[in-house]
């Protein structure tokens, strides 16, 4: 087969889409791109609306370079792909994607002969008390309203939870001019200091999470390690965060919260393609299996950057143009050896720093132990932790999609995309079964929100 024969899809235009794009076109492949957002650049290069007059600079500090690179890429791409922004893909199955554009409201379907799936990551959450109050974000969606929209989530904000995304999302707030009341970190310093060797080994990016660090401490913002958050405040909206430091309780006056815990893959459409899955220990998910160049267990369907593992921009870019060699080749084009095993060497170099990372910033085991009974774990359907406890003790529940159908945790508009890493945390713990063996809820369509009408309309096509 040649290259003009292929028909490749790629969902996604982050930075492995946008790569993968690229690498497709220098061969002679004019793919379809299909891309949830309005502009390309993905969570990290979010580009804000059109002629909107805020410099690279600003809206992406020491990476706008990078960003400015990727987005130039892709401009000069448009001639040569088949680019549908504005596009949910929210189905996949029988070489067929559903697909609905967002300003026009309609669905469509859109062919595929070969697939790449660079669907990207989202914040993982473990709910606190009181974060369904006005005022409650994740910090990633903290960050696009920086991004996108060059506003801010409050006047005083308190930034909590764990990982790199929260020293960054502080520091970008607080460069903005917005008071950083308090940066609470679950990890404790001595995980940081025991996870160095690893970090080591990519000493830009090390110094880079330094100097975010040095730079809040320096500009007057309290960095607290080693906490558990207790509560959020407030009556109709946020007022205070209460966090506890292992010996008493201490209460930060506040107008807004942004939190998460790392982020969380979006495997939901490698799920709907059939994928084989398994337990990925480092990132505490089951994640869709793939060999070094991206192939899945599904033949024609490769996966690149975050949604298929937490790796990071760099390594995203890498395994775009890694995933496209692969299609290529496998389709009888010519690629060059040579850059395939060099882009591969680098995404294998990049583990023990990703290990790193996890020992600096570890997943709090210990949450769902603190979880009180009445805490809602998913907003959607309005369950609370004691309910899913009781499912497991008093129906034998002893795996995620068995508590799904018994209590409909996960059934609501976010599919699970926010409540089913707690879910799984609580039912583990009220069965005593390691985390890996209760499951992981399944991938239905729509793999997020739709009006309906759309979905019978696609049912009486099929």
């Amino acid at each position: 087969m040649t290259a003009p024969t292929l028909q490749p899809v790629i969902v996604g235009a982050g930075p492995a889409g946008i790569r993968a794009a690229q690498t497709l076109v220098a061969h002679g492949v004019r793919p379809v791109v299909i891309d949830e957002s309005a502009r390309s650049g993905g969570q990290i290069y979010r580009r804000p609306p059109a002629h909107f007059a805020r410099s690279a600079q600003t809206l992406y500090g020491t990476e706008a370079s990078r960003a400015t690179a990727l987005h130039s890429t892709f401009d000069g791409l448009r001639a040569h792909i088949d680019y549908q922004p504005d596009s949910l893909v929210w189905n996949a199955q029988g070489g067929m994607l559903d697909v609905l554009h967002g300003p026009t409201q309609t669905t469509r379907t859109v062919p595929y002969g070969q697939l790449i799936v660079a669907s990207g990551a989202t914040d993982r959450v473990l709910p606190v008390p009181g974060w369904t109050l006005p005022g409650v974000y994740t910090l990633g969606g903290a960050q696009v309203a920086l991004k996108f929209q060059g506003c801010t989530i409050g006047r005083n904000v308190v930034l909590m939870g764990t990982g790199p995304l929260l020293y960054l999302v502080a520091y970008q707030y607080a460069k903005a001019g917005t008071k950083v009341a308090a940066v609470l970190d679950t990890a404790r310093f001595a995980d940081q200091l025991a996870a160095l060797p690893g970090m080591l080994t990519q000493p830009t990016v090390l110094g880079k999470g330094l100097y975010y660090v040095a730079w809040l401490r320096a500009h007057g913002v309290v960095v607290h390690t080693g906490v558990r958050p207790v509560r959020v405040q407030g009556d109709t909206r946020v007022n205070a965060v209460v966090w506890s430091d292992g010996n008493a309780e201490h209460t930060v006056p506040c107008d807004a919260v942004g939190f998460g815990y790392a982020l969380r893959s979006e495997t939901q459409l490698a799920d709907l393609l059939g994928c084989r899955f398994a337990w990925a220990p480092m990132h505490r998910a089951h994640l869709p299996e793939r060999d070094s160049a991206g192939r899945t267990s599904v033949a024609g369907v490769y996966l690149a950057g975050d949604g298929a593992g937490i790796l990071g921009a760099d390594a995203a870019e890498w395994a775009g143009e890694r995933a496209a060699l692969a299609l290529l080749a496998d389709h009888g084009v010519k690629v060059d050896a040579v850059r395939t095993t060099e882009l591969e060497r680098r995404l294998t170099k990049l583990m023990p720093f990703r290990q790193g990372l996890e020992r600096a910033f570890p997943f709090p085991a210990d949450w769902a132990a603190h979880a009180p009974d009445a805490l809602v774990v998913c907003r959607c359907e309005n369950i609370i932790a004691g309910e899913l406890r009781a499912c497991a003790r008093d129906a034998g529940a002893d795996e995620v999609n068995r508590l799904k159908a018994l209590t409909r945790v996960g059934m609501g508009r976010c599919q699970g995309r926010m409540c089913g890493v707690a879910a799984a945390e609580i039912l583990a713990h009220a069965t005593g079964k390691p985390i890996d063996a209760v499951g992981r809820l399944r991938g239905q369509a729509p793999v997020k929100p739709i009006p309906i009408h759309l979905q019978a309309q696609a049912e009486a096509r099929a």
